[in-house]
Order: C-alpha cells, then sequence, then structure tokens
C-alpha cells in the first residue's frame, strides 16, 4: 500500500522536530487515550514530527502516548532502508532510503483471524526484545491526517505493528502481553538498566 499522508510528508525524514519518547512506566504510557476530533495543521504538524522522530530513533512505529500525547494517533514505516554510512571527516551517518509512511488516526480493529509469534521490541521500553503473540490477520477501519476514512487488510509483520501501535492507545506496553513470570523478570531488568543510566 502506498503511503495515505499525500505531499504533505515529502521531508518527514529530513526536517521536523525531534520529540521526546516517554519511557515506561510513564504515567502517559498508561493511560487510555481520546479519540483524535480536530484535524487540522497542529495535527498534522504532530505526525510529520512523530514520524521524523520515529525514523531518527529509529523505529517502525511510533504511537502518539510515546510522545506525551494521550491522541488515538500513531504512525509506521515497515519498509524504510537503513544504511550506515561513514562520511569524509570520519563520522558515521545514516542513509534512509525506500519510505513507506503510513498514518492511522481512531483505528478500530476488526476480523482478527489466525496466531503469530513474533520478536517485538518498543521505543518506551528500549534495549527489551520478546516474543508475543498476536492476531496473524486483521482487518483495521481509521481515518487519515485529513479527516477521510479507510480501511486495510493486514497480515504478517504488518498486522503484528499495528497491534503493538493500538495496544499503545489503550495504555499497554508490550512487556503486558506476556506470562506474569516472564513481564515480572523483563520489567526489573528494564528499571535496573534505566536506574544505572541516570
Amino acid at each position: 500500500m502506498s503511503s495515505n499522508s499525500g505531499d504533505f510528508l515529502t521531508d518527514y525524514q529530513l526536517e521536523g522536530e525531534e520529540l521526546k519518547i516517554f519511557t515506561y512506566p510513564a504515567p502517559v504510557l498508561k493511560k487510555k487515550a481520546v479519540p483524535v476530533e480536530k484535524f487540522d495543521d497542529e495535527l498534522r504538524s504532530l505526525i510529520k514530527n512523530m514520524l521524523f522522530t520515529m525514523y531518527q530513533a529509529p523505529g517502525i512505529g511510533l504511537a502518539a502516548p510515546q510522545v506525551g500525547k494521550s491522541l488515538r494517533l500513531f504512525v509506521m514505516d515497515i519498509d524504510f532502508d537503513r544504511e550506515e554510512v561513514t562520511r569524509a571527516d570520519g563520522e558515521v551517518d545514516y542513509r534512509l532510503t525506500n519510505f513507506n509512511p503510513r498514518v492511522f488516526i481512531n483505528p478500530v480493529f476488526k476480523n482478527k483471524q489466525g496466531e503469530i509469534l513474533y520478536e517485538e521490541g518498543c521505543l518506551s521500553v528500549p534495549g527489551i526484545y520478546e516474543e508475543v503473540k498476536r492476531a496473524q490477520n486483521i482487518t483495521v477501519e481509521y481515518q487519515d491526517m485529513y479527516g477521510h476514512r479507510k480501511s486495510l487488510d493486514a497480515d504478517g509483520l504488518l498486522s503484528v505493528c499495528l497491534q503493538h501501535e493500538n495496544d499503545h492507545l489503550d495504555g499497554i506496553v508490550f512487556l503486558e502481553r506476556l506470562s506474569l513470570l516472564k513481564r515480572n523478570f523483563l520489567t526489573k531488568k528494564f528499571m535496573k538498566a534505566k536506574k544505572k543510566v541516570k
């Protein structure tokens, strides 16, 4: 599927404001986000900055609560490539190509079918990766940044990423999809690593 974002985002990977990504257990990550009602320039500016932040991180998805905005909105790109490039001065840079940004606002999931186990990571729980069970096939109905209603059938990685990002809108981080034992172990490990960084 091509981008649903029109010409507006032609420079999202090159310019934008890098937003702060909140990490677990920030209160905003535990809140149920509210529907987006205003499809205005302010919203489109937030979307542009979210995409810029996601590509810089780098990640393949970013939900509004992760940048401190409790709105039912997330952005994704599971197709872009990131190549390490050494500049003439010896500094390492990254070249990003093959962009396919997607914007999902007020998503509603229908027709969940099958099961898939996929190793997930999260920009709000950096350094932790674990297999999570998700629906293999889903249909999502949503609005684009102009408020137009759309529908998408997804499977595989696209389906996994959609479900992962949508969880953020319901105040759920992927750790909470794991068994209690695994969740407790990984939460302790993450919090310990977080303390060391401070």
